[in-house]
């Protein structure tokens, strides 16, 4: 396989202010996503999609070159994230950058390792539309996750409510946001949510942290530390 990775870090971030370059254990949020890219792909093969001046000055300076600007069209809240990555592709084409895969990874994802996105592209075929990570989810449908009846009354949201025991249940997944392997083909022709072909790479819970509040970057920095 030869990936084309494609990490998205628009500028404008509310929950935490520069998030996609806030210090996380001393390093640049970006930083963990970088560094693991860089065991996975050639450097010519990964494309930094940022507005931000600021994002590319410390991408730099993490050893990452980036001569790819995002639009300004697409840097705003509004912006799907399939037209971000069509626009990305349509440079590396541009560019003569050859790639059978695409692989998106957030850089809101400190604490996946290059061992996962090499796993999830090992799952990867022609023949399906994309390969995402997941982590099992706490709440599940068949035992704990429920709804309200035409009544107002809770019930649950899948089956019959007549598991006792969590273990019992069938597994169901969330996606983690940490990677994705994409057929181009299949991102050229529709959305990523429409995709009927989805494989799950499974993630341990203590790798699948997301950074998208404040008390994110707390766990993740203490999970950082049992690593040390």
């Amino acid at each position: 396989m030869t990936p084309l990775i494609i990490i998205p870090a628009r500028g404008g971030s509310k929950g935490i202010p520069k998030k996609n370059i806030v210090e996380l254990a001393g390093r640049p949020l970006i930083d963990y996503t970088i560094q693991a890219a860089l065991k996975v792909a050639p450097i010519d093969h990964i494309i930094l999609s940022t507005d931000s001046e600021e994002i590319v000055t410390v991408a730099e300076r993490c050893g990452l070159p980036v001569a790819y600007r995002r639009p300004a069209a697409l840097a705003t809240d509004t912006a799907g994230s399939r037209e971000v990555i069509l626009d990305a592709m349509d440079w590396a084409d541009n560019q003569g950058i050859g790639y059978d895969a695409i692989v998106l990874l957030q850089p809101t994802s400190p604490l996946r390792v290059a061992e996962d996105i090499l796993g999830a592209m090992s799952m990867f075929t022609p023949d399906i539309d994309m390969v995402v990570s997941v982590a099992e989810a706490r709440c599940n449908p068949y035992y704990n996750c429920f709804e309200t009846d035409e009544t107002g009354y809770l019930k649950i949201s899948k089956g019959d409510g007549q598991y006792t025991r969590r273990q019992d249940v069938p597994p169901v997944y969330e996606y983690n946001g940490a990677v994705y392997v994409i057929n181009p083909q299949s991102i050229r022709k529709m959305t990523l949510g429409s995709f009927p072909r989805r494989v799950p790479y499974v993630m341990p819970a203590e790798r699948s942290v997301d950074i998208d509040a404040p008390v994110d970057l707390l766990v993740a920095e203490h999970l950082l530390g049992k690593q040390l």
